[in-house]
């Protein structure tokens, strides 16, 4: 087997359930329990120089 076929093997098995652990812990991990504050303070981010009554 050469090493070409071997890396194929390689990224059509492992690689892909890798890929697949990888892209669902990204997609998950905003809603975990500890990040609501983080969540909360980035989505008023942008508003935090801006003074009412303007």
């Amino acid at each position: 087997m050469t090493a070409y076929e071997t890396l194929r093997h390689f990224a059509d098995s492992y690689g892909l359930v890798a890929m697949l652990v990888v892209f669902l812990t990204l997609c998950l991990w905003p809603f975990r329990p500890g990040a609501k504050h983080h969540n909360h303070s980035a989505a008023h981010s942008i508003f935090k120089d801006e003074q009412d009554g303007q």
